[in-house]
């Protein structure tokens, strides 16, 4: 039985069809044992309190067509927003360890939910899942990666994989660096 869960979204048009929140409740598919990821719930306040989540994280803060901030929220979710464009030259590696420490917290706390999203809830916010899977629970990119995609299709773009690919061949450099001591 899982104790903790992560929620990401999806768009609100999937696949050519409306998701309400009754298609949500009946489509989780549950990723490893900290993970639900979800079909669209980023802007209904009512499935997400109906769901438990507690935390929100946007990787699209402020963002042209992103959906929540702290005043959207309200006092009903610990949200924490990163102004992250999806494209080639944005530096989201900055954001690794803070959304990691965000989510890392969140799951600690009694009852905590986190609801992890941005626009399309492929790239940005797969990114920093990726991360958190691989600063917290050691995994490496590719075994992450393998955890994630088995249940979920992700496309995090090319910039943000070089970036986790930098990240993962850090955690490697400490790792066996802390071996040797």
């Amino acid at each position: 039985m899982c104790k903790y869960f992560i929620v990401l979204s999806f768009p609100c048009n999937y696949r050519g069809h409306q998701i309400t929140s009754d298609f949500f409740f009946n489509n989780f598919l549950q990723v490893w044992c900290l993970f639900f990821l979800a079909r669209a719930v980023a802007h209904n306040k009512a499935a997400l309190l109906r769901l438990g989540i507690t935390h929100v994280l946007n990787a699209a803060h402020s963002k042209r067509g992103s959906i929540g901030n702290q005043r959207f929220y309200g006092n009903d979710f610990v949200y924490f927003g990163i102004p992250a464009d999806d494209s080639t030259h944005f530096d989201l590696d900055v954001y690794f360890q803070p959304a990691a420490d965000f989510i890392h917290n969140a799951l600690k706390s009694p009852g905590g939910k986190v609801l992890v999203h941005c626009i399309m809830g492929m790239s940005r916010s797969s990114t920093l899942v990726l991360a958190y899977l691989m600063i917290y629970h050691h995994l490496s990119l590719r075994k992450a990666l393998e955890k994630v995609v088995k249940k979920r299709a992700i496309y995090p773009n090319r910039n943000f994989l070089a970036l986790l690919l930098d990240l993962d061949l850090q955690l490697t450099k400490k790792k066996k660096t802390c071996q040797i001591l």
